[in-house]
C-alpha cells in the first residue's frame, strides 16, 4: 500500500473541505493506492450526524465524491468534475464506530468519461453504501493551468507509516 501524496498541501488558498488536513470543519481524508483501488481509513465524528449517532448521508455522498476525485487524480493524473452521482444507502453508519473504510476503482472509461464505483464499509466490515460516479476528465494542460493541478506521486509506507489497515472486501 502506497499513500498519495496531496498536491496541493501547503498551496496558499488551499482548502478543501474533503481532504485538507488542516481544515478544523473539514473531513481531512487521506489516501492510500492499493493495486487498481484507492482506499480511505475515515474517522467519523459526532458533528456528522444526521440523526443521532448516525452519519448523516450527504457526508456519506461527500466521502464518495471525494475519493472518486482521487481516483482520478492518481490514476489518470488529471482532474476533472462530478457529472453524475448515484448513492445506494444498504445500511447506517455510526458516528460511535471508530472507523470506516472506503474502496474506489475504475469501472470503465470513455473517451473523457470515467465511472468509478465506490464501497463504504463499517468498522465491522459490512457494507453500508454503495456509489457510482461519473466523471469528466480535463486535459492535463488544462487541469494544471485553471485547478492547479500537479503530478499526484505516491510514497512507500515504511516503518511508522500510518497507513490503514484495510481488509480485502
Amino acid at each position: 500500500m502506497k499513500k498519495i501524496v496531496n498536491p496541493w498541501r501547503g498551496m496558499e488558498g488551499y482548502r478543501c473541505f474533503g481532504c485538507d488536513p488542516h481544515s478544523e470543519r473539514g473531513l481531512r481524508m487521506e489516501f492510500y493506492e492499493e493495486g487498481e483501488q484507492i482506499v480511505c481509513r475515515w474517522h467519523p465524528r459526532p458533528e456528522f450526524q444526521g440523526w443521532v449517532n448516525t452519519l448523516h448521508g450527504g457526508i456519506q455522498a461527500t466521502l464518495a465524491d471525494e475519493i472518486s476525485s482521487w481516483v482520478v487524480f492518481r490514476k489518470f493524473q488529471t482532474s476533472g468534475v462530478t457529472s453524475r452521482m448515484e448513492v445506494r444507502y444498504h445500511k447506517p453508519i455510526h458516528t460511535t464506530d471508530e472507523y470506516i473504510d472506503l474502496k474506489a476503482s475504475v469501472v470503465s472509461r470513455r473517451r473523457n468519461l470515467v465511472e468509478i464505483a465506490v464501497r463504504i464499509f463499517d468498522c465491522r466490515g459490512e457494507l453500508c453504501t454503495e456509489a457510482v460516479c461519473l466523471y469528466f476528465l480535463f486535459p492535463k494542460e488544462r487541469a494544471q493551468r485553471e485547478f492547479h493541478f500537479c503530478d499526484c506521486g505516491v510514497e512507500e509506507c515504511g516503518d511508522g507509516a500510518a497507513a490503514p489497515e484495510t481488509a480485502d472486501k
